[in-house]
């Protein structure tokens, strides 16, 4: 009994075998990575506000605490970063709120780093003034200008922005409507529910991340993690305008691209495709502030002459800050050999249905990301969809064939199970 259990069990597992080998299949290479790329660059900003006197960091002051966590984040910075360090707050010390608004000054230009110098230029800051984080903002924004490589601000901060009604947020809402591919990160040395809104704000306007640290080494790893993360090969997104109509969109190739949208708009853009090939377009819309919920995102593909394609459509109901969809169209082979088929131009759509909250300021617009890739086209593109299976069709037969040949198989077996059963 025992052997004939082993002899079923051996065939069922040649049989997944032979199924496993006739429906797998060698991964496509991956996309070669940019080029020409220049050196990513980091903006250190330091608050250097009077506050930052206290001792609640390890037995120690916050700017001591700062003071050593840059000296270890130096030593490791790759040598491929560009790195500069910015300061708020650390040369004003009277009571003038229109001076105190003004400090801040670049401690070491943005460039290929000398460690020493770097250190000592660090050594020198004594906390003093004010907290202008949306003026330093500005400041270090203009210090990341020039290059195609990716660029990033850590904000290190343990008070809230002291120079209203500049809204630190509404400025790294303006940094990013740019479209200069610069990311803030932020850091909160308090463990403070309003400073901790703010920060996540600013954060949040560009893409960035927000954490709140209370400890020395906390400090250290995460700054050390962000500059090491600028150094990571990235795709910036080309920066691009889209009309209100698709007579006057512009015409994208493949790639990703960053836009703004306002609130009741739509985007028009243009995309060339030939015969043969496939566009697979994807957008996404990100709430870079407070939302109503229930919201919705539209990607629509229409011929020049308005009518529709094709849709991608999604709905939220804010549990999310970031809504996507997407849509693919596949121009069929053209049955003519006559020379270089004609390409067709296709008119991509984009509209969303988030709507402010109260008080919330409605420009610059939500941040969109459109992505764009015009591929070689599957066989039979007039039928792509194959009721939803598109190639899966081949593979559905083969599982359907081997499912009925391991079922014949089972039963001879079962049979033959019975005949010697019987003669035993």
């Amino acid at each position: 009994m025992i052997t004939r259990k082993r002899s079923a069990a051996g065939v069922c597992v040649l049989l997944a075998a032979l199924t496993a080998g006739l429906v797998a299949f060698p991964a496509g290479a991956a996309a070669d990575e940019p080029t020409g790329r220049d050196a990513p660059k980091v903006n250190l900003l330091l608050d250097v506000s009077g506050s930052m006197r206290a001792r609640d960091i390890d037995g120690q002051s916050r700017m001591a605490a700062a003071k050593q966590a840059f000296n270890e984040v130096l030593d490791a910075t790759p040598k491929e970063v560009e790195l500069g360090i910015r300061t708020l707050g650390a040369n004003y010390a009277g009571d003038d709120r229109k001076e105190g608004c003004k400090d801040t000054a670049q401690l070491y230009p943005v460039g290929p780093l000398d460690r020493t110098e770097a250190k000592a230029a660090v050594a020198t800051l004594t906390p003093t003034g004010w907290t202008p984080i949306g003026p330093s903002l500005l400041k270090a924004a203009d210090d990341l200008e020039g290059g195609n490589g990716s660029k990033r601000i850590v904000l290190i901060s343990d008070g809230e922005d002291t120079c209203a009604p500049l809204d630190p947020c509404e400025v790294a809402r303006e940094i990013a409507a740019k479209g200069i591919g610069l990311t803030i990160d932020t850091l909160g040395l308090v463990p403070n529910a309003k400073l901790s809104r703010q920060l996540s704000c600013i954060a949040e306007a560009t893409g960035g991340t927000y954490a709140s640290v209370e400890h020395q080494d906390e400090l250290t790893d995460r700054v050390n993690e962000l500059v090491d993360r600028a150094a990571e090969p990235v795709v910036t997104p080309v920066a691009t305008e889209g009309a209100d109509a698709c007579a006057k969109a512009p015409t994208l190739k493949s790639g990703l691209y960053t836009d703004r949208e306002e609130f009741g708009q739509q985007r028009w853009y243009r995309v060339d495709v030939l015969a043969g090939q496939e566009l697979r377009a994807s957008v996404s819309v990100g709430a870079d502030r407070a939302m109503n919920p229930n919201h919705g995102v539209l990607l629509r593909a229409v011929t020049v002459h308005g009518r529709e394609i094709v849709r991608g459509e999604a709905a939220g109901n804010g549990r999310t800050d970031v809504l996507s969809t997407g849509l693919r169209y596949p121009k069929p082979e053209r049955e003519d050999d006559d020379g270089k088929p004609a390409a067709e131009t296709v008119c991509l759509a984009v509209t969303h249905s988030f709507s402010a909250g109260a008080g919330v300021k409605t420009t610059p617009g939500l941040p969109l990301e459109l992505t764009v890739d015009v591929v070689d086209g599957p066989d039979g593109a007039s039928d792509v969809a194959s009721f939803g299976l598109g190639r899966g069709w081949w593979l559905l037969g083969t599982l359907v064939l081997a499912g009925f040949l391991a079922g014949l198989l089972w039963g001879w077996l079962s049979r033959w199970r019975f005949a010697v059963w019987r003669t035993n």
